[in-house]
């Protein structure tokens, strides 16, 4: 009975968007398909929904359901603006009721386009193809990302929850978790995929008896490249890997100086500082895992501030334009409400000198984000790689407790 008045209602939504002159935008449950070029799509599922009568949309992974709330039409098309990435979809309603249109992302380097078509009243993520699961794929996995050529390109922890033909997890690496992985394993295949603008993967592996994974990586850009993963609940990643460390003990002492988003400039050495235990975010608004700890480090700092701490947030964008890494961090900013200063370096990410240019204290900056610790003096007391977010669990809950244990820690000193 809730899922006919559901129904109903999604019918009563659209048939009012087709009276006002909009084009009839289904409301409930989609499959969207990004186009591969060797037809592995890039799957996905989101809600539509009427806010106050304004559409709006979550993109689901797994437990997170990420608010889209950019839509504009324009007779019987439509835009759908991400709030991240600088990613969006421009499509057209079909007479079916389907869209059909691109992806559109831009980079550093151009904008990347590829087809895009998205299937209404689909909750299904994959098919079972196979039939119900016949193997069993939770656990913790040593994992190996493997090039083309056959060398291993990263190495990360997998860990798989399985619950029937239902599967949730996600990939641990030294540079941040791939946030949360959604799909199902059916007969002795796994199929996960997740996608939040900028992390836009699909992971198939065969299941072997001994759990053992071997498969295939499709991103919406890369060439596919393989994988694989042994079962093992002991597997973790190497201690300090992507880790950057202060060049010598006389540059504990930070130096920086850049501008806010409203172009004031602002200094480590500023008065706000001294005295106070400061944390600062090395990161970029084309961060999926800056994302997410721009998520946690907002309204922690605001319950915070008041014990004598700071936060600063250090952008590396994919671009020097000012303007155009301004807009990225904007979104970070009024999404996540941030109240804390984000300074733009005004060096990209992709810059290999980019820690010289910015910290030269730092001998490197591998990872993004990546967390420095500064005591009552102003001296680095520890710096940490990559942010595992609230898709990883047990280890987003471990990660708050320490972070918090570290902050008390350095606010008991004189």
């Amino acid at each position: 009975m809730r899922k006919l008045t559901l129904m109903a209602l999604a019918l009563l939504l659209t048939a009012a968007a087709s009276a006002q002159g909009r084009p009839v935008f289904y409301h409930g449950w989609w499959q969207a398909n990004i186009v591969r070029p060797d037809g592995q799509n890039i799957v996905f599922n989101f809600l539509v929904k009427d806010s106050a009568g304004k559409t709006i949309l979550y993109v689901r992974n797994a437990a997170e359901r990420l608010l889209v709330d950019d839509i504009r039409f324009t007779g019987d098309s439509l835009q759908i603006h991400m709030p991240f990435f600088e990613a969006s979809f421009r499509a057209r309603i079909e007479k079916n009721g389907r869209l059909t249109g691109e992806f559109v992302r831009r980079l550093a380097e151009g904008e990347l386009v590829m087809p895009f078509y998205a299937l209404p009243n689909n909750e299904e993520r994959f098919a079972l193809t196979g039939g119900p699961a016949s193997r069993n794929a939770q656990g913790r996995y040593a994992v190996r990302f493997i090039s083309a050529a056959g060398a291993t390109m990263d190495t990360a922890v997998g860990e798989f929850f399985q619950d029937g033909n239902h599967v949730t997890g996600t990939f641990l690496t030294p540079s941040g978790d791939y946030r949360y992985l959604e799909g199902v394993v059916t007969g002795d295949s796994l199929k996960v995929s997740t996608f939040d603008g900028n992390h836009s993967f699909v992971f198939t592996a065969r299941v072997g008896p001994d759990r053992s994974l071997h498969g295939a990586i499709f991103s919406n850009k890369a060439p596919a490249a393989a994988w694989e993963g042994a079962w093992n609940p002991q597997a973790n990643l190497p201690a300090g890997a992507a880790v950057a460390h202060l060049v010598n003990k006389d540059s504990a002492y930070l130096r920086f100086r850049f501008p806010d988003l409203d172009s004031t400039l602002v200094s480590i050495r500023d008065d706000r500082f001294r005295g106070k235990v400061v944390v600062i975010q090395i990161m970029g608004s084309w961060c999926p895992n800056c994302m997410d700890e721009t998520a946690f480090l907002s309204p922690w700092y605001r319950a915070n501030h008041q014990r004598g701490v700071e936060v600063v947030g250090l952008a590396y964008e994919r671009s020097t334009d000012f303007r155009r890494s301004r807009a990225g961090l904007m979104t970070f900013k009024n999404r996540f409400h941030v109240t804390y200063p984000m300074l733009i370096t005004g060096v990209t990410v992709g810059d290999p000198d980019k820690a010289a240019k910015t910290l030269p204290q730092l001998d490197a900056i591998d990872a993004f984000p990546s967390t420095l610790f500064l005591d009552k003096h102003g001296r680095v007391r520890r710096i940490t790689a990559g942010f595992e977010g609230p898709g990883t669990g047990e280890h987003y809950a471990a990660f708050q407790k320490d972070f918090n244990d570290y902050i008390d820690t350095l606010l008991a000193e004189n």
